[in-house]
């Protein structure tokens, strides 16, 4: 299998040498692909049980007959269709004498063991985080794809709101939702869909079941949709009928502290200080306990992805990454607010790629 809207080999030829370049500044002869996303990152491919070949001057897929036809269609990479273990036959097409950069954080301690003894320990060297830092800065396929994602999961919520009644329950809102983004394009949900109802809102990962919406209560949603492998990541909090009152005060927080957080955002900024900016909103108005997670990670092939946004994090912001925004404030036995969105750090600041309205009048359904 192949990404069909990723079939020209620009963008793939140009992750190449990125990584190329890489492995000429560690002395590395060739680097061993193992895992799918990063495969999927540098060819377009997205078939399992295959590894990718990356050598200065060559691109090799090893894979199995089962995907042949893919692989043919797929520019610029050199085919090598296995028939016996795919670690034999990376052995066997592996540059000889050269050192090879291996996936450490993604090849299992069998499986290098089994790598050592075809080709020599000496010849292995462990390398963590070399498609991974790569990844972190999206070209514009990249953010034209997660633009696509967000276009899909923004339509279906739209749609489900206006299906949603007293009494329905959160696993069919769940389950509503995740069919129109599929129905609308979407490889599937981004991951499985939040959709809590009054209470349940103070679980911050609650997975929604029997519990059903009331007139006059809140509905948290947090969902995305994946498309061409790109995922997309968004919660809005909905009252149905007027806010309760404790409800509509902590949403005017929230608020505040999600778009103090989006002007924090830009290239050169430390995302300790981004969260910061956030967190600084619901510590005044004396709800900072009730914020126990970090502003936002960034999205891509992977639903969370390198920079994170919290108050522990090492990492700078630098244009072409795309992270969320996301505070929240939960109260247990009565609800949780959390308003996020999706935004693309620029040379000059942020670009907010969701487009969902999020003001209080607008959230009341």
């Amino acid at each position: 299998m192949s990404d069909p809207e990723l079939s020209t080999p620009g963008p793939f030829d140009t992750r190449r040498r990125r990584l190329r370049t890489l492995m000429r500044d560690r002395n590395l002869g060739a680097c061993l692909v193992t895992s799918p996303r990063d495969i999927r990152y540098l060819t377009g491919f997205t078939g399992e049980d295959s590894w990718l070949i990356l050598t200065p001057r060559q691109a090799v897929v090893v894979s199995d007959f089962r995907f042949a036809e893919e692989l043919a269609a797929i520019p610029g990479v050199k085919i090598l269709l296995r028939k016996g273990a795919i670690a034999d036959a990376a052995a066997d097409a592996l540059p000889g004498g050269a050192t090879i950069g291996i996936q450490a954080e993604h090849m299992t301690v069998a499986t290098r063991a089994t790598l050592a003894r075809l080709i020599g320990a000496r010849r292995i060297k462990n390398t963590t985080g070399l498609v991974a830092g790569l990844r972190v800065i999206k070209d514009e396929t990249e953010i034209a794809l997660i633009r696509r994602a967000i276009a899909v999961q923004e339509r279906a919520f739209l749609e489900t709101l206006e299906v949603v009644r007293h009494g329905m329950r959160e696993a069919d809102i769940a389950a509503d939702l995740e069919h129109r983004m599929r129905s609308l394009g979407a490889e599937g949900p981004a991951f499985p869909t939040i959709v809590a109802a009054g209470a349940n809102g103070s679980k911050p990962h609650y997975r929604p079941g029997p519990a059903k919406v009331r007139s006059g209560g809140t509905l948290l949603i947090d969902w995305g949709a994946i498309v061409a492998g790109y995922h997309s990541d968004m919660t809005r909090t909905i009252a149905f009928g007027r806010w309760p009152r404790v409800m509509r005060e902590i949403y005017a927080v929230v608020l505040e502290a999600h778009e103090a957080g989006i002007a924090a955002v830009a290239p050169g900024r430390k995302c300790a200080d981004v969260d910061a900016a956030a967190r600084s909103v619901i510590e005044l108005a004396g709800l900072g306990e009730r914020f126990g997670h970090g502003l936002g990670h960034g999205i891509g092939l992977d639903i969370h992805e390198a920079p994170r946004i919290s108050k522990i994090s090492p990492d700078v912001l630098a244009p072409g990454m795309v992270v969320t925004i996301e505070p929240g404030v939960y109260l247990p036995g009565v609800g949780g607010v959390r308003i996020e969105d999706d935004i693309e750090v620029t040379e000059r600041g942020a670009r907010r790629l969701s487009t969902l309205p999020k003001a209080l009048d607008w959230a009341a359904r």
